[in-house]
This record gives C-alpha cells, sequence and structure tokens, in this order.
C-alpha cells in the first residue's frame, strides 16, 4: 500500500509540476482560486523570474472568456483593482510574486467553476526587450490558498496562527 501510495504522489507531482521555462522565464508556486458554481470570476497567482528584462503582456486560458493582468493598490485608504494595459516589468533576475493583494492574473467570464485540486491551462504570454514575443504553456492547481510549497518568506503567516481546513478570505 506504501508503494502505492509512493507512486501516486509521484505521478500527481509530475502531472502538476508548477515550474516551467521557456525564453529564460521560470515560473513557481503556481495555483488559481477555487470557485463555486454561478461565481464568473478568480484569480491565479505565481513567481516569475526572468534571466533578462522581460514583459508579460497578455495571459489567455480555454476556462475563461476573458483573462487580465491585474494590480491591486491602496488609493486613499481605498483597495483599487485595474489591468495593466502595458503589462508587467519582470526586471532580470528579480522574482515578481502574483499573490493576493497585489499584481495577479484575472480570470473572467469562466466558463465552469474551478474545483479545488484541479488543474487549469494558463498562456502567458511575453515579450523581451527586443520586441520579441513568445508563449508559456502553464498547467496551474486550483485551491482555496498558495500550495504548501518550501518558502522561507514568513511575510504571509504568523506562527502562532494555524489555521486547518477550509476558510475563506
Amino acid at each position: 500500500m506504501k508503494i502505492a501510495k509512493h507512486l501516486m504522489a509521484a505521478a500527481f507531482s509530475s502531472v502538476f509540476a508548477v515550474s516551467a521555462f521557456a525564453q529564460n522565464v521560470t515560473v513557481t508556486d503556481a495555483w488559481a482560486r477555487a470557485t463555486v458554481q454561478g461565481q464568473k470570476a478568480t484569480g491565479a497567482f505565481m513567481k516569475i523570474t526572468a534571466k533578462n528584462n522581460t514583459k508579460l503582456i497578455a495571459v489567455s486560458s480555454p476556462v475563461a472568456g476573458v483573462a487580465e493582468i491585474h494590480e491591486m493598490k491602496m488609493e486613499k485608504d481605498v483597495m483599487k483593482m485595474a489591468a495593466l494595459p502595458n503589462g508587467l516589468d519582470l526586471p532580470a533576475g528579480k522574482a515578481v510574486e502574483l499573490k493576493p493583494g497585489g499584481y495577479h492574473l484575472m480570470l473572467m467570464d469562466l466558463k465552469a467553476p474551478l474545483a479545488k485540486d484541479s488543474a487549469v491551462p494558463l498562456t502567458l504570454t511575453l515579450q523581451d526587450a527586443k520586441g520579441v514575443k513568445s508563449t508559456l504553456e502553464l498547467k496551474v492547481l486550483v485551491g482555496m490558498q498558495a500550495p504548501n510549497m518550501p518558502s522561507h518568506d514568513h511575510s504571509t503567516h504568523k506562527h502562532s496562527e494555524h489555521m486547518h481546513g477550509e476558510h475563506k478570505h
């Protein structure tokens, strides 16, 4: 039984690999928030690192009628969300984190609910400093929160608060 569990875990991790490489761009910790029936929009999040100055200029997915690169920011004590019409700069060698409350990808006009533990395809369109475009195909895991990845970034949680099970943000 242990062997079967181990093989299933290995198969699962290879099918839902969260690293992808194309045109010197690495994507890690990619996930999309699960939705319920009737919910027409959700967010997708990840860390993107480019070896050379690059720009994320578009996103698309067959599960969404519309997909956009968005930014959330505070303006006079009001949280505002807006699309980035000129794309998102990915400075050379610097990890750019797309996360709840900051930069993120919005998937709107969803064709069906995104079920927890499923995966959705995303296509990122990138443009390098010379204007050359390339695409990066991803399979993004759907969940209620970021996957439990080994991370040394403790800014997003407090050690004294441990929540288990499903909860809403």
